[in-house]
């Protein structure tokens, strides 16, 4: 059980914004196809498997090499529900069937640009240390210390502090860029979260960093791979 890591690669077929976004073809491959991958070369993990509602998803998840040991039922299948359902969901099916892990590993299929190694890193520092949860982030593109509100027309912070002019002042700010989620599985069934509350950043480059949610993102990411 010491190093009994399962992989979840969460993929519902239906997608608002882009149309069946995590089988959509990026650079001559599904968008799952590159989570697969990297995981399938990081050598911490035991198991990957990919929770999905959709038929389709589960044909090119298998065809790639992951598991698909069970459909996601609709309660679950919503573009509304949160991650942790889903991967308890997934924990309990698997250890009904006598498979059990000490460390969950969630690779979102919207981030192609995560590597093995980013997998690795993180699931490293959670075993070197007593944390609950190690998850990645980035430094953020734009600050919130120069963002604004509009109320009633005019123009106010975002945070209140004092005023930045400049952008080498600013406070350095991350943002969960939802490459790696890395999760004792006792804390996530006794604390009822993905995150516990003790959580180390894995920090990662903003170049690998790109989470697909709209067309823009899947150009940009397209053309990252393309300049790989």
């Amino acid at each position: 059980m010491k190093n009994s890591c399962l992989a979840i690669i969460p993929a519902r077929g239906g997608s608002k914004g882009l149309k069946n976004k995590n089988i959509k073809n990026l650079n001559g491959k599904p968008l799952i196809y590159y989570s697969i991958k990297e995981a399938q070369k990081a050598k911490c993990i035991s198991k990957i498997i990919v929770s999905t509602d959709s038929e389709k998803v589960k044909r090119i998840a298998l065809k790639f090499g992951a598991e698909v040991p069970f459909l996601r039922p609709k309660n679950l299948s919503s573009d509304r529900t949160p991650m942790y359902p889903v991967n308890k969901h997934a924990l309990e099916l698997l250890e009904k069937r006598g498979e059990r892990f000490n460390i969950v590993i969630v690779l979102q299929p919207t981030s192609p640009l995560r590597k093995a190694a980013d997998i690795q890193k993180a699931v490293a520092k959670l075993n070197k240390t007593k944390a609950d949860s190690v998850v990645s982030v980035c430094l953020a593109e734009h600050s919130p210390y120069w963002m604004r509100v509009i109320k009633k027309g005019k123009v106010y912070p975002f945070v209140k502090s004092r005023q930045y002019l400049r952008r080498q002042d600013l406070p350095k700010v991350y943002r969960l860029n939802g490459a790696v989620y890395v999760t004792r599985a006792e804390v996530l069934f006794k604390q009822g979260v993905i995150l516990g509350k003790n959580t180390l950043p894995l920090v990662m480059p903003q170049d690998s960093s790109v989470d697909i949610d709209t067309g823009l993102d899947f150009k940009l990411a397209e053309l990252i791979l393309k300049n790989k």
